[in-house]
């Protein structure tokens, strides 16, 4: 998959700037499908050569003009036809840690332990946040009602999946950590 589709479902929410779609990767993309906002610029522009989304400037008084981008109808039937097209095959996963973990017999085991710690630390962060946009999006509702009631569901579905993603690193790494500790008593 391409950034393309990514940007395009950002855009079902509505109008955005280039600066308030970086954000919705941060805080709602970012655990499926990261970019940079340079990557992101870059995609906004093909795109909108592509004519699947188009740009209006918005004159500011104190700061410099922005584009507003919105979905066109070509873009949402990309999108569309994208939606149900299946995909190629499960990501694998690609993360340096695990090589490292891979490779720990023989280092030094506290700086493995602080590996896996900074991970605890970073997924408890991540998965704050996640905690944080999933109350915004329930504004006080369950979320059985939320599902039944709200006119899109996908961005909560896949935060489902990010916080899930989460919680599971914070189970790996308790695990690991629980290892490491009986290995170094028995040292």
């Amino acid at each position: 998959m391409s950034l393309k589709y990514a940007v395009l479902a950002a855009l079902l929410e509505g109008e955005a700037s280039g600066y308030e779609l970086s954000k919705v990767f941060d805080v709602s993309l970012a655990n499926f499908w990261a970019a940079t906002p340079q990557q992101l610029y870059r995609e906004l522009e093909r795109l909108a050569q592509d004519g699947l989304i188009e740009a209006r400037v918005v004159r500011q008084e104190r700061r410099p003009d922005k584009r507003m981008f919105t979905l066109t109808e070509a873009g949402r039937q990309d999108l569309r036809a994208f939606a149900v097209t299946p995909p190629r095959r499960p990501t694998a996963i690609r993360d340096e840690l695990l090589i490292k973990i891979q490779a720990m017999d023989g280092a030094d085991p506290e700086a493995t332990r602080a590996l896996v710690e900074e991970r605890e630390a970073w997924s408890r962060g991540k998965l704050a946040r996640y905690e944080r946009v999933r109350e915004r999006l329930l504004a006080g509702r369950g979320e059985e009602e939320y599902l039944r009631e709200a006119d899109r569901i996908g961005p909560y579905l896949t935060l489902m999946g990010g916080i899930a993603y989460e919680e599971e690193n914070l189970r790996w790494c308790a695990r690991v950590l629980t290892i490491l500790k009986q290995r170094a008593v028995l040292g």
